[in-house]
């Protein structure tokens, strides 16, 4: 019986992954259902890590915190060369 802190969730999915999440699950004695949250529960992390750094971003750029597309691209022009530039900051 499912947990009531759960709720049933389905997605139509190629074949070919099908067979992959259920090699993994064999693989590593688990179940379907195991394998499909762990995977879930990491790309939604990674969302959520990458919409904070968006955000975080987006509030240096309000902030007048940026440096000049000049200061990157010479930093980036100076790279293999004998004197490479320091890191714009």
């Amino acid at each position: 019986m499912p947990s009531p802190n759960t709720r049933v969730v389905t997605a139509h999915v190629p074949i070919p992954l099908a067979d992959k999440i259920d090699q993994m699950a064999d693989r590593l004695e688990r179940s379907r259902g195991w394998i499909l949250k762990q995977a879930l529960s990491a790309w939604v992390a990674q969302e959520e890590e990458r919409d904070r750094l968006t955000r975080e971003a987006l509030a240096d750029v309000d902030a007048g915190q940026v440096i000049s597309h000049q200061a990157v691209q010479a930093w980036a022009d100076s790279l293999g060369t004998d004197n490479p530039l320091p890191v714009p900051r």
